[in-house]
C-alpha cells in the first residue's frame, strides 16, 4: 500500500510540473542584467507575503475595545495601506478568537475586543470582516479568515460572557484548563458545531482562505490535567492510549473541515499554522533535530499528517527562533518542513515580534530577519512567509519594514498558484488599447471569453516596460499594477512626457492563475 501511494504521488507531482509550464514562473538565474551577487534579495514574481492581524486582547486591531465604527474602519484602512506599501499581499485576519465573532453573519456573539462587551454589536452597525475583505482586495491583498477552533474563553471572567455564548448553552462541551474554557475535541457534536461555524463564513463571505493557528488541545501546564477521561470512556473505542485518541480527534476535525470547505467553495484555500516543531528526533526518528516542545506530543496536533494526507493546501509552521539557535534552529526547522511538504505549499511563520528582543542577542542583530528571508528564498519548496504580527511590522523594529519595502518586497508579487485546486488559466484580455492624455496613459481592454473551466476573470495584471526594453513577464519589476476586480481600465499617471512605454495586460482567476499576455501596446505621452 505504501509503494502504491508513493507511485501515485510521483504521478501527481509530474502532472503538476507539466501543468506549471503554463504559468509564468520567475527563474532568478535568467534575469537579464541582474547582478548574481545580490540574487538573495531579488523578489520572486510569485510569493506569499502574509501578516497576522490579531484581535485577541486587541494585539493589533482594533487598538482598544469600544472605538466608534468610524475609528475602527479608519484604523483598518491605515493598517492595510501601510502593509500594502511594505509589499504584503495577504492578511490573516483573526475573526473568531474565543467562540466569539468579528463578523455579523455569525451564530456566536460579537467579541468583547470589538465593542467592549461580548454580544454588543457595533454602532452604527457594520460588518468588520466584510469591510476588511473589501479593503484588502482593493489593495491587491488576499484575506484569510483566521479561526481559533477550540478556545472557548481567553480568561476566567466567565460571569461576563454573553447569554448566547456557547459555554453557557452547552457547558458539557467544555473542560477548564489553565483557568479558561476549552472545547472538548473528543465530543462528536463539538466537531460538528465547529465545522458549522467555519462554514458560516465560507458560505457568506468572499474570503480567499480559511486559516487556523496552533491552539488545539491546550499547551501543557505543570500540575494540571485535561479532564476528558469520561469522554474517552464514551468515545474512545479502538484506542488503548488516550493520547492517540486525542490526536485522532484533532485529525478528524481537520479532515472534516478540509472536505467541507472545498465542497462548499472549491477555490477557498485551507491552511494551518502549527507550532514550529512537529516532533524532536529524540521522540520520533522522523522528527527534526531540535530540543523543544512539539505539537505531536504536547497539543496532540499531528501537523505533518495533515500535509501528507493533503487535508491542507498550505502549512505555515511558526519558526520563531533565530538561525543556528542551539535548541531549535530556524534553518534546521525550515529544512525539515521543506522535506515534509508532500506537494503542498509551505509558508514560514516569522517572528517579527521578537526583533530587538532584549534577552536574545541574535534577534538584536538587524541582519537576523533579512537573513531568514534570504534562507527561505533559496529553498524551492518554500513559497513564502507570514509575519507575527501586524503591529510589529508597523512599528518597524530595527528597520525590518524598511528592508521589506526597499529591498525584499520592493516589487509586487502574485500569490503562488495551487494547481491541485485550479490549473486552468483565464483567456487573455482582448481589444487592448493605450491612449495618452493629460492625466497619463489610459489603458483599456475587454473582458475575455470564459476559460475552459467556465470560471470568470477575477482580476488583471498590468506590466510596463521602457520602449527599448525586452518584454519579460517573469521579472516582477515590470509589474505596474495588480487588481482584484473585473474593471477593464487603468490609468498610468507615473509617466514622463516624451518617453515611450510598452504595456501588456494579463487576466488572473480567483486562484491567481495567469493568462497568456495581451498584444504589446506602445504609448508616448506628449
Amino acid at each position: 500500500m505504501r509503494i502504491y501511494r508513493q507511485v501515485l504521488f510521483l504521478i501527481f507531482t509530474l502532472i503538476i510540473v507539466i501543468e506549471a509550464k503554463a504559468q509564468p514562473i520567475l527563474n532568478i538565474d535568467s534575469l537579464p542584467g541582474e547582478d548574481t551577487s545580490v540574487r538573495d534579495t531579488i523578489a520572486p514574481k510569485r510569493e506569499f507575503r502574509g501578516v497576522w492581524i490579531a484581535t485577541v486582547e486587541n494585539i493589533d486591531w482594533p487598538s482598544k475595545p469600544g472605538l466608534s465604527t468610524g475609528e475602527q474602519k479608519q484604523e483598518m484602512i491605515d493598517r492595510l495601506t501601510i502593509h500594502q506599501r511594505q509589499g504584503i499581499n495577504a492578511v490573516m485576519f483573526q475573526i473568531r478568537p474565543a467562540a466569539d465573532a468579528f463578523y455579523a453573519k455569525s451564530r456566536e456573539p460579537w467579541s468583547k475586543w470589538l465593542t467592549g462587551k461580548q454580544g454588543k454589536a457595533p454602532d452604527p452597525a457594520y460588518d468588520p470582516l466584510e469591510f476588511a475583505i473589501n479593503e484588502a482586495h482593493k489593495r491587491g491583498m488576499e484575506l484569510h479568515a483566521w479561526f481559533n477552533p477550540y478556545r472557548g474563553t481567553n480568561d476566567g471572567k466567565f460571569s461576563l460572557l454573553a447569554p448566547s455564548h456557547i459555554t453557557r448553552i452547552k457547558p458539557e462541551w467544555f473542560f477548564t484548563y489553565g483557568g479558561i474554557k476549552h472545547f472538548n475535541p473528543g465530543i462528536p457534536e463539538v466537531r460538528d458545531y465547529i465545522v458549522k461555524v467555519f462554514l458560516d463564513v465560507v458560505d457568506n463571505y468572499d474570503i480567499d482562505g480559511v486559516h487556523m493557528d496552533d491552539y488545539f488541545y491546550p499547551y501543557p501546564i505543570d500540575g494540571q490535567h485535561i479532564d476528558d477521561a469520561q469522554t474517552f470512556a464514551n468515545y474512545g473505542d479502538g484506542y488503548d492510549d488516550i493520547k492517540d485518541w486525542r490526536r485522532h480527534n484533532v485529525d478528524t476535525l481537520i479532515q472534516m473541515l478540509s472536505d467541507s470547505i472545498h465542497k462548499h467553495k472549491p477555490r477557498v484555500k485551507f491552511g494551518i499554522s502549527p507550532f514550529g516543531i512537529w516532533a524532536n528526533t529524540y521522540q520520533n526518528p522522523e522528527g527534526s533535530e531540535t530540543h523543544g516542545g512539539s505539537s505531536y506530543y504536547e497539543t496532540f496536533a499531528d501537523s505533518r499528517k495533515w500535509v501528507k494526507e493533503s487535508w491542507v493546501d498550505y502549512i505555515n509552521p511558526q519558526l520563531y527562533w533565530p538561525i543556528d539557535n542551539p535548541s531549535a534552529a530556524f534553518n534546521k526547522l525550515l529544512d525539515w518542513w521543506s522535506n515534509n511538504t508532500y506537494g503542498r505549499h509551505l509558508y514560514i511563520g516569522m517572528a517579527a515580534y521578537r526583533i530587538n528582543e532584549r534577552k536574545v542577542n541574535k534577534f538584536k542583530n538587524p541582519a537576523q530577519m533579512p537573513d531568514q528571508i534570504k534562507y527561505l528564498r533559496k529553498n524551492l519548496r518554500v513559497q513564502g512567509s507570514v509575519y507575527f504580527s501586524s503591529k510589529s511590522l508597523i512599528n518597524n523594529p530595527l528597520g525590518i519594514a524598511d528592508s521589506l519595502k526597499q529591498t525584499y518586497y520592493n516589487h509586487p508579487a502574485l500569490p503562488p498558484v495551487m494547481l491541485w485546486l485550479d490549473s486552468v488559466p483565464p483567456n487573455p484580455p482582448v481589444n487592448f488599447t493605450a491612449i495618452t492624455g493629460l492625466k497619463g496613459v489610459q489603458l483599456k481592454w475587454a473582458t475575455p471569453a470564459l476559460a475552459n473551466d467556465l470560471e470568470p476573470v477575477y482580476g488583471y495584471v498590468v506590466y510596463r516596460f521602457d520602449g527599448n526594453e525586452k518584454v519579460n513577464l517573469n521579472n516582477p519589476k515590470y509589474i505596474l499594477h495588480i487588481q482584484y476586480n473585473n474593471s477593464t481600465f487603468f490609468t498610468d499617471d507615473s509617466v514622463k512626457k516624451g518617453k515611450t512605454y510598452l504595456y501588456v495586460v494579463t487576466a488572473i482567476d480567483r486562484l491567481k492563475n495567469e493568462s497568456e499576455p495581451s498584444p504589446t501596446i506602445a504609448a508616448t505621452p506628449k
